[in-house]
Formats: structure tokens, C-alpha cells, sequence
């Protein structure tokens, strides 16, 4: 019986060992055909940004420092025809015959890109950086002000530099809520419409929300009965040009 069961644990020991030597041939054989590796580089990649630029009327006059504003159009005017930045907010106002004390400066986002990529939102600084070299601005007063896409724009850019911008108007946006904090010094005024259907108005209520407690500068203004065009009543409103100029860092 002892020599039975000795046996019968050998031959369990014997298959074991048979099972092993296969498998570790086959890993073997699949390692030897494919070899797991990571490659790191630096990839540039050319972004090539269209905008108009709008000075006040004594801008040549004087060499004093002037405010800039950014300003970030919507998704329906990407493209190539700067002549769509002008359909809507600040460049609308100024091809009308508004005048303002600050530049303007109002790119055209590539068709099928977005403002809120990272690729753009660097895009964006640099064109900023770029106009700090060129013309007489006041680094203490750069603000940025955007509709829909141009909306979560003026926060992305927000979020990535906030000690670029002396306040920021974000018109029926949004932002990825990662990171947000780092906005809690900035003056901000959210504005939305509570029947937006294309932007929820959840998205600034939620922005509001969380940076409230630790931003004692910003509001959010909701508009009753409004769909997703809220950005005529803004930016009719001399109150957010005001707003925006009391704000130095």
C-alpha cells in the first residue's frame, strides 16, 4: 500500500514537473517573439492662430501701457474667415463703432479643434506672451472673456496661468473641474442662461459652487428664461467692462 501511494505521488510529481518545463518553453517562446519597450521624445507640433487685434483710438497717440483683453469666440466661428470672430461679443461692438480704453485681441480657433485642448490653451498663452512683447500692455491688467467653447477656454487658460490674468468672464462655459483651484485668487463673473440646452447651466453653477468657499471674488449671474445666447445681454452690459477694469493684480 506504502509503495502504491509512493508511486502514485511520483508520477503527480513527474506530470508537475512536465506541465512546467512546457510552460515556461512557451513564455520563453513568446518572449523571444515580442519584446515590451517604451520610446520618449520630444514632439513639436506647429499651431498656426489667425486673430484680429483692436486698439483704442489714442493707442498711437501715447506710450502709455494699456489693459488687453482676450477674447474667445464659440464653436460656429471656427475656421478660416477672420471676418466670423466679429459676429459676436467685443469684436461685434467695436466693428459697430464701440469704443474701448483696452486692446483686444480675438483669435479664430482652426475648424474641428477646441479652445479648452491643452495644445490650444498653450497656443493661447504664447500668443498672449507674444503681444506683451509687442505692444504697450499693462501685464497688471490682461483679462480674458469667452462664449461657449470660448467660455471653457477663458477658464482653461485661466486655470493653466492664472498669474497671467487680472480677472476673467467666462459666458456660457465650463471647465474640467481637475485642478480648478488653482483659480481661487482670480476675480471671476460666470453668466448663463437657465434654459441653455446646449451647455448646461450646471456647468457654472457647479464652478460657483466649488470656488466660492475659497474665492470671495467671483459671481455668477443666471439669466431667467434664456437659452444658450447669453452672451448679447453680457456683453451689452457696461457693467462687466467696469467690472473687468477694477481688477489689478
Amino acid at each position: 500500500m506504502k509503495k502504491r501511494l509512493v508511486n502514485f505521488t511520483i508520477m503527480r510529481l513527474s506530470l508537475f514537473i512536465l506541465l512546467f518545463i512546457n510552460n515556461c518553453s512557451l513564455i520563453g517562446g513568446d518572449m523571444s517573439k515580442k519584446l515590451s519597450k517604451k520610446f520618449v521624445s520630444d514632439v513639436t507640433v506647429n499651431v498656426s492662430l489667425d486673430y484680429n487685434i483692436y486698439f483704442p483710438s489714442d493707442y498711437h497717440k501715447t506710450k502709455d501701457n494699456y489693459p488687453l483683453v482676450l477674447f474667445l469666440h464659440g464653436a460656429g466661428e471656427r475656421g478660416n474667415d477672420l471676418n466670423k470672430v466679429e459676429i459676436h461679443g467685443i469684436p461685434k461692438l467695436i466693428k459697430n463703432g464701440r469704443e474701448f480704453p483696452f486692446i483686444t485681441v480675438a483669435p479664430q480657433c482652426p475648424a474641428f479643434q477646441w479652445w479648452s485642448e491643452p495644445l490650444y490653451v498653450r497656443a493661447l498663452i504664447l500668443l498672449l506672451e507674444d503681444m506683451i512683447e509687442k505692444y504697450n500692455i499693462d501685464i497688471k491688467r490682461i483679462y480674458a472673456t469667452g462664449l461657449s467653447m470660448g467660455g471653457y477656454g477663458t477658464l482653461s487658460i485661466g486655470k493653466e496661468r492664472p498669474d497671467l490674468f487680472a480677472a476673467l468672464i467666462p459666458v456660457c462655459g465650463g471647465v474640467d473641474m481637475d485642478g480648478i483651484e488653482s483659480l481661487k485668487n482670480i476675480p471671476i463673473w460666470l453668466f448663463h442662461g437657465d434654459k441653455d440646452k446646449v451647455v448646461p447651466v450646471e456647468n457654472s453653477q457647479r464652478i460657483y459652487d466649488r470656488l466660492a468657499p475659497i474665492n470671495s471674488k467671483i459671481k455668477l449671474t443666471i439669466y431667467e428664461g434664456v437659452n444658450h445666447n447669453s452672451w448679447d445681454a453680457t456683453y451689452d452690459n457696461d457693467d462687466i467692462y467696469d467690472w473687468l477694469l477694477e481688477n489689478k493684480k
